[in-house]
């Protein structure tokens, strides 16, 4: 062993991690379902391109109503 190894560290937070797995072996499955349910979506690509050819195009000042002050 090398005079300059340094004892094992480990943060609070990794501990917190490692204890909160350890009390719950599912946690990382629900993570997943969870991530599945919000995010992993199939995306129709007829209706992606549908939308934005449907844009419309911002003016370059968007505070600009088109009419002139009288």
């Amino acid at each position: 062993m090398s005079i300059f190894a340094r004892p094992h560290y480990t943060s609070d937070a990794t501990d917190f991690i490692a204890k909160l797995k350890a009390d719950k072996p599912t946690l990382e499955q629900e993570q997943r379902q969870g991530r599945a349910l919000l995010w992993d979506k199939q995306i129709d690509r007829n209706f992606q391109a549908g939308a934005q050819s449907a844009q419309v195009a911002q003016k370059p000042y968007v505070y600009q109503t088109g009419t002139q002050p009288s």
